[in-house]
């Protein structure tokens, strides 16, 4: 039990402190608008400088993919159009249960507005048992806990293409009303840099396998990262900032490198906003329904998305800045970008401050207590059904259910 006497006593000088922190994040602030206002005027400088030094920098920086200064106003949504969603949760394998197994619990909606057809929202879940599913991730060193969250992405993306390829269907393969797939969170699957190769490819490639097929349907992907924590715009104006004539980090700041993990570590020139984030600039300075210039991310795991490279904007959506993830060929067709922005703020608009599909596709997936006893119990029925004996819990999950505390 939580002693909240005890905790009031802990956040004693936590209001002094965040205090502190407020006067120096307006400064830092202040310090990242200079450095913006002076990339725009030497932004091919600054692009093509990043471009030669790739291999030396060593922060990642993503590149502009229009003027500094542009970006603008999101085009008010089309009376008819079509949103599709998904969204995922799950009941994690427990060796203290009556069986070692995990359940994947995969939300799908399709909202239809101006067209006189019936929402489709439900859940498909996916029960995984044998024990190819379950120890496969073992010979990677990778638990089967978080092997369970990486196929949850999988699911995820190919369940939100079979949605989109049956929409299309319907529609002879034509679509005649702007359509668009929406997932929660980024498209830049950050957990894929430290798995093995072949690890890897059993996650990313039906991942952009599935993207693929909703490219072939023409539906637009986006992924909506609401209290993004980036900095990959910011790092671009740390080009800006450097004291040097060339960005070589490996040759003019090792000390900065080497020591950038200690406490007190020494700061490179460049670093003179950090820790800043990106929502905090963009919010200085856009309006209600604008966005920014797009972006390339340089993110390293994206060497190995092919030509389904990422794209983002940030949006001030009206209650936020989110950042918005696209493929590329959603950034390269102007005509699908306007749509999918579109769309997606008249989705934030609905939902009060968040897209309504993605908030009613997480509600269709998750899990509650009650589901989890429920699932575990229609699983016994099972087992005793199918003629096994002594099923039932350990022990120790027995003496957690029945504390006296």
């Amino acid at each position: 039990m939580l002693d909240l006497t005890k905790v009031a006593k802990a956040m004693q000088g936590m209001s002094q402190h965040l205090s502190a922190e407020a006067v120096a994040a307006g400064k830092r602030l202040e310090v990242a608008l200079n450095l913006l206002e002076k990339a725009e005027s030497a932004q091919e400088k600054l692009v093509n400088l990043q471009e030669t030094y790739r291999d030396r920098i060593l922060f990642n920086a993503a590149t502009p993919r229009e003027p500094l200064d542009g970006g603008g106003y999101i085009v008010v949504p089309p009376i008819a159009h079509t949103v599709l969603a998904t969204d995922g949760s799950q009941i994690a394998p427990n060796h203290h249960e009556i069986a070692y197994c995990y359940l994947l619990n995969v939300g799908r909606v399709t909202l239809h507005y101006g067209q006189s057809r019936h929402p489709a929202l439900d859940s498909l879940p996916e029960v995984f048992y044998k024990a190819e599913d379950l120890y496969i991730a073992r010979q990677w060193g990778i638990r089967t806990e978080e092997w369970m969250g990486y196929r949850r992405s999988v699911s995820e993306a190919e369940t939100l293409a079979e949605l989109g390829c049956n929409w299309a269907e319907i529609n002879g393969n034509k679509l005649t009303t702007p359509t668009l797939a929406m997932v929660d969170g980024s498209l830049i699957y950050w957990f894929l840099e430290g798995l093995p190769n072949d690890a890897r490819d059993l996650i990313l490639q039906p991942i952009l396998a599935a993207w693929e097929k909703l490219r072939l349907a023409g539906i637009p992907l986006l992924g909506y990262i609401s209290a993004s924590r980036s900095a990959e715009t910011l790092s671009f104006l740390r080009l800006a900032a450097c004291s040097y004539d060339v960005p070589d980090c490996i040759t003019n700041c090792p000390n900065a490198i080497f020591a950038a993990n200690l406490p007190n570590a020494e700061k490179a020139p460049c670093q003179v906003f950090e820790p800043l984030r990106d929502v905090i600039l963009w919010g200085s300075i856009l309006l209600p329904g604008q966005r920014t210039p797009l972006w390339r991310s340089q993110a390293r795991i994206l060497e190995l998305y092919g030509e389904q490279n990422i794209y983002f904007c940030y949006v001030h959506v009206g209650t936020e800045i989110a950042r918005i993830d696209m493929p590329q060929w959603v950034a390269e067709n102007p005509v699908l970008l306007e749509s999918a922005l579109s769309l997606m703020l008249g989705q934030v608009h609905k939902g009060g401050g968040y897209p309504v599909a993605l908030a009613e596709a997480h509600n269709q997936a998750v899990v509650t207590g009650g589901d989890r006893g429920r699932f575990f119990a229609l699983l016994e029925q099972q087992m005793i059904k199918a003629g096994l004996r002594n099923v039932g819990i350990s022990y120790k999950e027995t003496r957690k259910r029945g504390s006296i505390a």
